[in-house]
């Protein structure tokens, strides 16, 4: 396996993979989530282009892309309270069902986690919703811990 910078030729895969995961938050909230793609292909093809977004892949042995890893480069600016440090931020982890339990989640969040030094950052954040606790379980699993949790009363 080969982790690497998303280029157009992924796109028709990155777009499979978003279904996926757009499948788990609609079948655990379908409250809030709608049965959709995050991206349209135009949006996507953005997203890969800019260097603020990086979009990673992880290869099979057979060239297919069996996950992906969208991030985004945040930082504060004259904020009144929070210092200016650089974070990355992992907008989303997918890793193909079929591809589960072959170590290709790891393999994306490790190399985020070593793109994101090498590009001077503070941290690496995320978000991982309740209802997906083998997402919460994996990335305690690889060492994070909340910094943060959002609570809500459905009215």
């Amino acid at each position: 396996m080969i982790v690497r910078r998303a280029e157009e030729r992924d796109l028709d895969r990155i777009l499979d993979l978003l279904v996926q995961v757009n499948l788990v938050h609609h079948v655990g909230r379908p409250d809030l989530f709608k049965k959709a793609t995050k991206y349209s292909r135009e949006e996507l093809l953005a997203i890969i282009a800019d260097e603020r977004t990086p979009v990673f892949v992880c290869e099979g042995e057979e060239g297919t892309v069996l996950g992906h890893g969208f991030c985004i480069f945040q930082q504060k600016e004259d904020d009144r309270i929070l210092t200016p440090v650089k974070t990355l931020y992992i907008d989303d982890i997918c890793v193909d069902e079929k591809a589960r339990g072959r170590k290709v989640g790891r393999a994306l969040y490790d190399h985020i986690i070593a793109f994101a030094k090498e590009a001077g950052c503070y941290n690496v954040t995320l978000n991982v919703w309740c209802l997906n606790p083998g997402a919460m379980a994996f990335y305690e699993k690889c060492g994070m811990v909340p910094q943060k949790i959002g609570m809500e009363t459905i009215l």
